[in-house]
């Protein structure tokens, strides 16, 4: 069975952490929207949705994938880069300790779940602006643990490594060669349209395939994908893999 957590829209969204992008004005009501068709996305795509409650004195929490990182074996339980979202992962923990043993990245380890991409048995972590080489390294250590390969990525011209990399299909991934290295990715490489550099960021869930309706160039060398209008919560620096926690039972 496939699960996605996810978490509702907080009333503070407009006051969100930015990095990359200019702060502009987030409508709520549209966002909330929007949040509401990509969880209908995801339910039509086979999901059992687990929905968290808003955390309206956390900003930022409806990018709920940075809270944790989901394996078939264990969750991993992130340590924000960004002080203001580290009390986001208590809420997350509980839920993921129904499905799976749960450890925990500890101080001085910093990581987001944005920053971790599964490719099979290969895990590629992003060192950047949130994550730092000693979260990488703890990561590295649980997970080695159940046989996968672990590789990092510097990362340093977007907010986490699945800004500029993410799972398309099976043995197919969509990156944006500007902000990531190509030869770090085997099998069938997909370069988003230089026009759409934000594209990269797509959510495989099943057999379905998301991606940003504002993407359409990118989108048309993906082949069959189903399209979401992200735009209000683009403004806060997400995207749609950073909606949801998806694993398997």
């Amino acid at each position: 069975m496939l699960f996605a957590v996810t978490r509702a829209v907080p009333s503070t969204i407009n006051d969100c952490e930015l990095t990359h992008v200019v702060r502009r004005p987030i409508d709520l009501a549209k966002a909330r929207a929007q949040h509401a068709a990509y969880e209908a996305a995801l339910e039509a795509a086979g999901c059992t949705l687990l929905r968290l409650p808003a955390l309206d004195d956390r900003p930022d929490s409806v990018f709920v994938e940075d809270a944790a990182v989901v394996t078939d074996e264990l969750a991993v339980m992130a340590r924000p880069g960004a002080a203001s979202r580290r009390a986001e992962t208590a809420s997350v923990a509980e839920v993921m300790r129904a499905y799976r043993d749960v450890v925990e990245i500890a101080e001085p380890g910093t990581l987001d779940g944005g920053d971790v991409l599964q490719l099979g048995e290969t895990i590629v972590i992003g060192l950047s602006g949130r994550t730092n080489a000693e979260g990488a390294r703890q990561l590295r250590e649980f997970l080695e643990a159940y046989g996968y390969v672990v590789k990092t990525a510097e990362i340093t011209r977007c907010l986490h490594l699945k800004s500029a990399a993410t799972c398309a299909g099976a043995g197919r991934v969509l990156i944006n060669p500007d902000w990531i290295d190509r030869a770090l990715f085997d099998g069938d490489v997909i370069e988003v349209d230089p026009a759409e550099p934000y594209a990269a960021n797509a959510l495989l869930a099943g057999d379905t395939l998301l991606c940003s309706s504002a993407f359409p160039r990118t989108n048309a060398k993906l082949g069959a994908v189903t399209e979401i209008d992200m735009s209000e919560l683009a403004k806060a620096e997400g995207a749609l893999t950073c909606c949801s926690i998806l694993f398997t039972t």
